[in-house]
């Protein structure tokens, strides 16, 4: 209605009733209250979707100007109004009737704010909002292993103190909108970081980005060894920890064949496609397991045989060694090692708001993005080059009467 009401005030005129709408749209929206009553808000709901169509039909009506129905404004009103609203043609004329919820479109393609066209709706962990996603990537090196980085390229005092800790720099920034899944950015994050010669020989993921593919796929193309959690066998013998996982079988690849605990052979192997991933189904012949004494260690199909579901050799391969080595106290420790970039996401977010976009746009918000990895990039200089703790730590009054007391 603003943007009419600059760009064309006599048709606007002419086109509603602007006093009836003035009273519905005037007020601005962080002075306004939805109605409380569930039906209250339903017939309004309604009333603006009555107003939206009423409002479009006049800007693309044979006589209209040409021009109103290019106005971004305009277009993101009919865009809203497609993916919310339907028009149903009863005795009385045309009635809008909001979507319901199976009938709107996947969050990826649905415009969550008129504001930011850019902007889409995320849900994680429970947690949900409006915008994007920020993925950080960052140096984790153990402290010997990393060369002093003075300012005027001589000694930079109290580098490398104990004080400071290890420099942690931040290598990448890579923003998307909030739909994108962390798994969807393994690949081009490690596209970025080629491009600037950054690639890690190892990389600390987060368990939302590797898959099996992933790993196998990222040490053929990048020679990046992908150090992550990866899903565990789900399958009810490894839940439970009694009777035969999928490690208990010996997989001959070549032969195309498994062998069981016992010793018995498989009788069928075959790819297949399952939740649009492709995979090896293995059968054991049902007249093998069922008279077998240790059946109910191996499978609990009432009928039929053993039933292994494989990745490719390579990916099998490696998840079986990833999900071996997950479990030792030398991976667990050798993986605390990325704890770091949680306490970078804590910074970020404290020192320079990056959790809220200041700007509109996928690439006005990046830049917002890169803009702060360099600020904290500077003070990890600042703090590492002086031998400042990041994070001081804070004592109470208490503590230090009590640490008195005792010293």
């Amino acid at each position: 209605m603003e943007s009419l009401a600059c760009a064309a005030p006599d048709w606007l005129a002419e086109a509603v009733p602007i006093r009836q709408w003035t009273e519905r749209y005037g007020p601005r929206i962080d002075s306004w209250q939805l109605p409380s009553s569930q039906a209250q808000r339903t017939e309004l709901a309604l009333a603006y979707g009555r107003d939206g169509f009423a409002l479009l039909e006049a800007a693309h009506a044979a006589d209209a100007l040409v021009w109103l129905r290019e106005l971004p404004a305009v277009q993101v009103l009919r865009a809203v109004w497609l993916q919310n609203y339907t028009r149903t043609v009863s005795e009385t004329g045309r009635e809008a009737k909001r979507r319901e919820r199976e009938d709107l479109l996947p969050s990826r393609l649905r415009l969550t704010s008129p504001y930011d066209l850019h902007a889409r709706y995320g849900l994680k962990q429970g947690s949900w909002w409006t915008g994007y996603k920020v993925h950080i990537s960052e140096t984790c090196d153990p402290e010997e292993e990393k060369e002093n980085i003075p300012a005027d390229g001589g000694t930079a005092p109290g580098s490398g103190s104990d004080a400071a800790g290890p420099l942690r720099i931040i290598t990448n920034i890579a923003t998307t909108d909030a739909t994108v899944t962390d798994a969807e950015m393994t690949e081009p994050v490690h596209h970025m970081l080629a491009a600037r010669d950054l690639l890690p020989a190892e990389h600390y993921l987060d368990s939302g980005y590797p898959s099996a593919e992933l790993i196998v796929g990222m040490k053929q193309s990048f020679g990046v060894t992908l150090v992550t959690p990866v899903l565990l066998d789900s399958s009810p013998q490894a839940r439970s920890g009694a009777g035969f996982s999928r490690t208990a079988f010996t997989i001959d690849w070549d032969n195309r064949q498994a062998t069981c605990p016992r010793g018995h052979t498989s009788t069928w192997w075959s790819p297949a496609v399952q939740r649009d991933t492709k995979a090896i189904v293995v059968k054991f012949d049902k007249e093998t397991c069922h008279p077998c004494p240790v059946r109910d260690k191996c499978t609990r199909a009432r009928s039929g045989g053993h039933t292994l579901s494989l990745r490719s050799r390579d990916q099998q391969q490696v998840l079986d060694e990833a999900r071996t080595q997950q479990t030792s106290q030398e991976w667990r420790a050798k993986y605390a090692t990325r704890a770091g970039v949680e306490g970078t996401i804590h910074q970020a977010v404290a020192v320079t708001g990056m959790r809220r976009a200041r700007y509109r746009g996928l690439q006005k918000t990046h830049l917002e993005h890169a803009y702060s990895a360099v600020a904290l990039n500077l003070i990890r200089l600042d703090a590492w080059w002086n031998g400042h703790p990041l994070d001081r730590t804070r004592s109470s009054h208490l503590a230090r009467l009590d640490l008195s007391l005792s010293a």
